[in-house]
């Protein structure tokens, strides 16, 4: 019988949709790498909105975009609501939001570290985001022209598929080392 191939959920809140652009990336990056390959990972996008249950995927990524320094409130709500079901299985963090060289904000979201250690999470990637004027309200608007915040998509593509490339391998591995452990019967 061949071991079942690894399953990833990459779930992200994204307020304009370039973060959840950037999910998608990355899954079709897992199942495009090479270990992601080797293994047959299996890996699905979906928006935290979807409540999607993590507890049917062997690793999680939770992603999601920053604003004022804080990741969106769906994502934090998410983390939340499914932390008993994420502690149980490999989470990672992405963050979606500095623009412009160097990027700005050049600080890591308030947020990301007290989530991922209610997570377990094993580790937390801040990726350049897109600030395309169309998409934002009013308000927003006015606000980064007052902050003179720099427009365009900063989104670094070769890094987030990096980035697959190393979770893909840390994913398959995991899930080797789990399928090969002994089974003992109780005494």
């Amino acid at each position: 019988m061949s071991p079942t191939p690894p399953r990833v959920l990459v779930t992200a809140a994204s307020k304009h949709g370039s973060t959840m652009e950037m999910a998608d990336f990355l899954a079709r990056a897992l199942q495009e790498s090479a270990a992601g390959r080797r293994c047959g990972l299996v890996a699905q996008a979906l928006p935290v909105e979807r409540r999607p249950d993590p507890s049917h995927s062997d690793a999680v990524v939770l992603a999601s975009a920053v604003y004022a320094g804080r990741w969106l409130e769906p994502a934090r709500h998410y983390a939340a609501e499914q932390a008993a079901a994420l502690r149980g299985r490999p989470v990672w963090l992405m963050s979606s939001g500095p623009i412009g060289q160097p990027p700005f904000p050049p600080d890591e979201p308030h947020d990301a570290e007290p989530i991922g250690t209610m997570l377990g999470a094993r580790g937390h990637r801040v990726f350049p985001g897109r600030l395309d004027k169309h998409l934002l309200t009013i308000g927003e608007r006015a606000m980064v022209t007052a902050m003179r915040a720099p427009v365009g998509d900063f989104r670094d593509w070769d890094a987030v598929r990096a980035w697959a490339e190393e979770l893909a391998a840390e994913v398959a591995g995991l899930v080797a080392d789990s399928s090969s452990a002994p089974v003992t019967a109780p005494s």
